[in-house]
């Protein structure tokens, strides 16, 4: 099937050949025949991905911000590599379309094959042939329905929710200020609802075509005298409300909107603008100043929009889903007619073209739709990158490539003729073939028994969300893989006894499979230092990581998807220490600072080891962004070592005092990922024993244990 993408870093825009998407719980799968341009919010960032490096540094001051941030901590090597990973990405286009169901998830109701629907969701309503949509986001329409216009499905939704922050009476005015795509929306669905509706914006074109069709009246916004003339249209009581649907990095519309509000008004900001008003109107007027969170309510909630979790009507009545619905019920109803918005229609091949023409203003265009062809998609399982199939020791496929992927695994696969890259699988296809066609690999796919049935593979790398982890660990032990996952190895006990059960069945046979975890900071050349000036046996270990905050509406702290930090990321840090004692840990006892939404990510963790270590983990997320992320001290007789984020070290002792200074952190990526390739191809034994991997992930289950019942826990390492 054909997606469209832009390339950030020369603004590029082509149609690429991508695998069939999958269905999974909670999705349909839906042949787009329209989707939508957002001239505002796409134009924008495509103009920016054309930019020069140092125009795209000055549109995006945050993101060069974290670069500085990867520079100070990692050195220029992984620097140029994320920044470069990040430019070189395909990036899919589009959030609005409608089309026809071709497949619904086994736990889906209300929808079946071939009903007609309306789709919206950045991630989700992609310019491509065929996309994957959750049930939250996705709108049942009636056979009789205009897809053109349905495919206007989220720019309906933002300007529906604008209007619904007023929360105007029949006979009041409203100013909106902008009138692009949205801003005509939002002014039709404010006529529609008996509302006088007043128009502004600096295009005499847009003017033009909202007098024409939705306003009452409508000035252009550096017209002489307009906020008398605003007064005269209201009958001297000033705007009850202004909707603010522009973009602009100026302050005018914030501060035209203050001198348009009579007093008590409210300012509803819809657009992408600066809130940094001038004081004196809003003070004296007691201006109220709302934002409009897009879509509406279950914007950016996992619950709402991954899992399907709906908002109870009796106290949410109006979610992106409702408002998705009541907008198409406006079309459908005739209640407002938007068939003046579509300027121009697209072929899908001719996407290109129709960015040019936003970009390049050379004519006037307000509504941009794509069209697709009615026949039948070529969808394919996978796609064949290089037509090479050379054979190896190593065969290795990724299920998986996200961001740590692309900046710490692939880089580091050895480039050795024993070596071969065969296959990549993703659920985001444009990342699927772009790993694939930067690092050599066969084919990429969505289709995981492309990689898992597949008997040229003997290796596989999985870097997939943390509650994915266990099931292809399983699957791909089973079909005789070696397998490597990123931490943490699973998110749930009973998976871990589980994955247990698959290693013990091969205990007794020649071609067990190796089994690795992304524990990498025991590989890095400053622990090798330590590892040689302390002998293994009891020592006292203390480990002080400065997380830093992450939301906690976040992937990684929700439960069911990330597994929380404590499994999440805490498992490092218990691998680390028990890998610099040389035995496994014995007994727990945790506790966490409270916070509002038990988060459980600033804590204290004391170990006790079976040799007669003891070791304790401060996590804190709550700490300053300024002071380095990780220390580490250890004390054995006499000798003490003092690690600073795997950049410094210094081991004192009796005699002298060692130190080394890395100058870029390196917490061992590299290393661990040659160390777990050459085990395969001179079949040794994988760098890290089974019991460890064990001991650490049941450890961090422990922990929780710990905090929930207050009390110290005894840790069964018994993993043989």
């Amino acid at each position: 099937m054909k997606q469209l993408v832009q390339t950030l870093k020369n603004g590029k825009i082509q149609m690429i050949e991508v695998p069939e998407p999958i269905i999974t719980d909670g999705m349909i799968l839906v042949k787009n025949q329209f989707s939508l341009i957002s001239p505002g919010t796409e134009g924008t960032t495509v103009s920016t991905a054309r930019k020069t490096l140092i125009g795209k540094a000055i549109e995006r001051p945050q993101q060069v911000k974290q670069v500085m941030e990867i520079l100070k901590q990692q050195g220029p090597v992984q620097t140029y590599r994320t920044a470069k990973q990040k430019l070189d990405a395909y990036s899919p286009l589009g959030y609005s379309s409608a089309g026809r169901v071709v497949d619904v998830a086994s736990d889906i109701k209300g929808f079946s094959v071939d009903d007609l629907v309306a789709c919206g969701g950045g991630g989700y309503a992609h310019h491509a042939d065929i996309v994957t949509i959750p049930y939250n986001l996705c709108v049942k329409l009636p056979q009789d329905v205009d897809l053109k216009k349905a495919a206007y499905n989220t720019m309906g939704a933002i300007a529906l929710q604008g209007v619904r922050q007023a929360d105007l009476q029949v006979g009041e005015t409203c100013v909106v200020i902008g009138l692009g795509l949205i801003g005509q929306l939002t002014a039709l669905i404010l006529n529609a609802s008996g509302i006088k509706v007043v128009g502004i914006d600096i295009n005499l074109r847009m003017i033009e075509i909202a007098r024409e069709h939705c306003v009452d009246s409508c000035f252009k916004s550096d017209e002489p005298g307009l906020v008398q003339k605003i007064e005269q249209t209201t009958g001297g009581i000033g705007a009850d409300a202004v909707i603010i649907t522009a973009a602009s990095k100026s302050l005018d519309p914030i501060n035209l909107a203050g001198k348009l509000a009579r007093k008590k008004g409210k300012i509803i900001v819809v657009g992408d603008v600066p809130t940094g008003f001038d004081r004196e109107d809003y003070y004296k007027k007691e201006l109220e100043l709302k934002m409009s969170c897009s879509y509406g309510p279950g914007r950016y909630d996992i619950n709402y929009e991954e899992k399907g979790i709906d908002y109870p009507v009796g106290y949410v009545r109006w979610t992106e889903k409702r408002n998705m619905e009541a907008f198409q019920e406006l079309i459908h109803s005739k209640r407002i007619n938007i068939d003046f918005l579509t300027t121009h229609i697209f072929d899908i091949e001719d996407a290109p073209k129709a960015y040019d023409l936003i970009l390049r203003k050379e004519e006037p265009y307000l509504g941009i739709l794509l069209r697709y062809s009615d026949q039948e998609v070529d969808q394919k399982k996978k796609i064949i990158i290089s037509d090479k199939s050379p054979s190896g020791k190593v065969s290795i496929s990724f299920i998986g490539v996200g961001d740590y992927a692309n900046n710490y695994l692939l880089p580091n696969i050895p480039k050795n003729k024993d070596v071969v890259l065969k296959g990549v699988m993703d659920s985001v296809g444009s990342k699927a073939r772009r790993a694939a066609e930067k690092y050599g690999f066969e084919f990429c796919t969505h289709e995981e028994d492309e990689i898992l049935k597949n008997e040229e593979i003997n290796t596989i790398f999985i870097a997939t969300q943390h509650n994915s982890h266990a099931d292809y660990v399983i699957k791909a032990l089973k079909a005789g893989k070696n397998v490597w996952v990123e931490k943490p190895l699973c998110i749930k006990e009973s998976e871990l006894e589980k994955i247990k059960e698959v290693c013990d069945s091969f205990l007794d046979r020649s071609d067990r499979p190796a089994l690795s975890v992304g524990f990498n900071r025991r590989f890095s050349p400053l622990t090798e230092i330590i590892k040689k000036h302390f002998s293994d046996g009891p020592m006292a270990m203390t480990y002080r990581i400065n997380a830093g905050d992450i939301a906690h509406d976040s992937w990684i702290q929700d439960r069911e998807l990330g597994g929380g930090r404590i499994i999440g990321e805490v498992c490092h840090f218990v691998d680390y220490l028990t890998f610099l004692n040389g035995s496994l840990p014995d007994f727990v006892f945790a506790s966490s600072m409270p916070n509002e939404n038990n988060t459980d990510d600033t804590i204290t963790i004391n170990m006790k080891f079976k040799n007669g270590s003891v070791g304790t983990i401060s996590y804190f997320s709550n700490g300053a962004k300024s002071l380095f992320k990780e220390y580490v001290e250890i004390y054995k007789t006499g000798i003490t070592g003092v690690l600073k984020d795997f950049k410094e070290l210094e081991i004192y002792s009796d005699r002298k005092t060692y130190k080394k200074r890395m100058l870029v952190q390196d917490k061992g990526q590299k290393k661990m990922i040659e160390a777990f390739v050459d085990g395969i191809r001179e079949g040794a034994p994988p760098p890290i024993e089974f019991e460890d991997i064990y001991a650490a992930t049941l450890a961090t289950f422990k922990i929780i244990e710990s905090i929930h019942k207050r009390k110290v826990i005894s840790i069964n390492n018994s993993a043989s």
